[in-house]
């Protein structure tokens, strides 16, 4: 079927059901950011291939959610498909929830698989259709019912992470947990989220391309605890783990009934932003539930010292791989060898391989050439992939999981001579990551109070770019992990502080539709400074050295203290990574990280 095919027998199941608005997320029944082949219900109806986005479906339209960092490559993805593109947050587009509102008829039914919508959602979804007297069917899983090839569930095997890697044994991690649980006396403490359960245990798999997580759900007891995940999975190392631990585990999908057998006069904690709609639904009313954020989501978020230490030997590994492949990129590009974005990305992965304890990328490769730079999440295709020729710049978004913890570095590089607007637009980006990578602030900022500090430079120019300037990095985990991030906007609930041992991304960039896309990014380690009268200072210390392209460079365009933050930069790049080097590549990067 094709997608038009689709929305017309999706739409006859909305018909049998009584259901006038159906509504299709990106999500898993985790709520997790990217999810596996046989959750890609929103993919499958309505052919858009970005990783966040929510499809609506009415009668007699059907409509697309996503963000800017999406635009470009919806409207090519949605083009003849029938299907609305809604730009999320741009000036009159209605977000999904006003538009519910006025499109739903009187007494009218939204529905939704309830297992793939959080509970603020589901709720949300619930008081909407109340308002009009109608109802929500959250357990219709349509898209499931017409997807007659869909994929299986992954049965990939989980192993256990040594505490070598990870810094705290499960035990004592539980106790922690358990340690919140009483502070808000719950006696029950309900896991969803993937990597908050990974996390815990101290255990990784493949259920989910680039995220080395397990799909399990986690019932965290005063005592014990229960697993519900395919047992197949855990060999047999890694269920004796869980026993010494008091872990039991139980059938993947059990979990529903499990929670519904739950004892009226239990508190149970759980985080209404990480558990979806159906298992909070199934909880008896007579429940005490107490919403708040995983105790998980911050505990992980601040690393320990081990898995700090380990953090930069990934880093250091990944910084040899990704300067042997800028050398590389340098000579091949634009000569008599044919280079194109998939080969270049092919080759850069080739080059992290050969690192000791490489385990795969940290998510989808990222390689665009010329105006796809200007697609913030392009992703090249055997029919889209450009080859690369002198006079445009390859900008490259990619990362690495290695035992001692995950990396994601973007890399902007000129192939041959570039434009004035080019390195014009390059050294606005190379100066707003330099800013931001080098400030000192008090204890008790945000990520949304910096988050100035890099696009200053680019609203003095009038100018802006449609993504936040950094996230989380998560420890062998996701590499995008809440709860921090750089957002010039706050969101609903207030930003977290930056705490030592975070981990976090600089990442500013600018894009030209048509034309070209540059993006710089480090990672950056929350690292305390001095403290006086005034407080505790605090600082970033970079985790990323991997050259500057100087050849896109206009150090006229930077200020002299901007210049002494490159150089200083550039001569650690050089210290730290030189010795990995042969003589030919390293008197490249000695080119290269020369002063300006």
């Amino acid at each position: 079927m094709n997608i038009s095919e689709r929305l017309t027998v999706l739409r006859r199941e909305m018909e049998r059901e009584n259901i006038d608005i159906y509504i299709v997320p990106s999500d898993d029944f985790h709520q997790s950011e990217y999810v596996g082949e046989y959750f890609k219900a929103r993919q499958f109806v309505t052919g858009f291939t970005g990783s966040a986005g929510t499809a609506v479906i009415t009668k007699n339209m059907a409509g697309l959610w996503t963000d800017g960092r999406y635009f470009i490559q919806a409207e090519k993805e949605l083009a003849g498909s029938g299907i609305t593109l809604f730009k999320s947050g741009e000036p009159g587009i209605d977000t999904i929830e006003q538009f519910l509102e006025k499109k739903l008829p009187p007494k009218g039914g939204i529905g939704f698989d309830g297992r793939t919508v959080g509970v603020n959602t589901g709720k949300r979804y619930a008081q909407i259709a109340a308002e009009k007297e109608g109802s929500v069917s959250y357990q219709a899983d349509l898209v499931g019912r017409i997807w007659k090839d869909r994929p299986e569930l992954p049965i990939g095997k989980a192993f256990l992470l040594d505490e070598k890697y990870s810094g705290e044994s499960t035990a004592s991690k539980l106790q922690r947990v358990r340690e919140e649980m009483k502070m808000v006396s719950a006696d029950i403490h309900l896991l969803s989220s993937l990597d908050d359960i990974a996390w815990l245990l101290n255990i990784r798999g493949n259920d989910i391309a680039y995220c080395p997580l397990v799909l399990a759900y986690l019932m965290v007891y005063e005592d014990y605890a229960e697993l519900y995940a395919d047992e197949r999975k855990f060999p047999e190392v890694v269920r004796n783990e869980l026993k010494k631990n008091r872990i039991f585990m139980k059938p993947y999908n059990d979990i529903y009934a499990a929670v519904k057998s739950i004892n009226p006069s239990s508190v149970i904690l759980l985080d209404p932003n990480r558990v979806n709609y159906t298992l909070y639904q199934s909880i008896p009313k007579e429940v005490d539930i107490t919403e708040r954020e995983n105790p998980e989501v911050l505990m992980k978020c601040i690393k320990n010292d081990i898995e700090i230490e380990n953090t930069k030997k990934a880093h250091l590994k990944d910084a040899v791989a990704h300067t042997k492949f800028m050398f590389w990129l340098k000579h091949a590009a634009g000569s008599d060898e044919t280079v194109t974005e998939i080969s270049a990305s092919d080759k850069l992965e080739s080059f992290r391989a050969k690192q000791e304890g490489y385990l795969g990328a940290s998510f989808a490769p990222i390689s665009a050439f010329g105006e796809h730079g200007a697609i913030v999440h392009y992703s090249a295709t055997p029919e889209s992939s450009a080859s690369l020729h002198k006079g445009g710049m390859l900008l490259t978004d990619t990362g690495g999981h290695y035992w001692e913890g995950s990396t994601d570095i973007t890399r902007t590089v000129a192939i041959g001579e570039i434009s004035q607007r080019e390195k014009e637009d390059f050294t606005l980006a190379a100066r707003a990551m330099l800013r931001l990578m080098n400030t000192v602030f008090l204890h008790g900022c945000s990520g949304a109070n910096l988050d100035c500090i890099a696009r200053e430079v680019f609203w003095k120019e009038r100018v802006n770019f449609n993504h936040g300037t950094g996230h989380g990095v998560g420890y062998l985990l996701n590499v995008h992990e809440a709860p921090i991030n750089f957002r010039w906007k706050e969101g609903s609930a207030p930003a977290q502080v930056l705490e030592r041992n975070m981990i976090i991304t600089d990442e500013p960039g600018i894009y030209i539709e048509g034309s070209h896309g540059v993006r710089l990014e480090n990672e950056l380690l929350v690292c305390e400074d001095m403290a006086n009268e005034y407080g505790q200072f605090m600082h970033f210390e970079p985790l990323t050295f991997v050259p500057i392209d100087l050849d896109a460079l206009l150090p006229e365009r930077m200020t002299e203290e901007e210049r002494d933050m490159l150089n200083n930069y550039h001569r650690s790049v050089y210290e730290k990574v030189s010795p990995y080097l042969d003589k030919e590549e390293r008197e490249w990067l000695k080119q290269y990280t020369r002063p300006v």
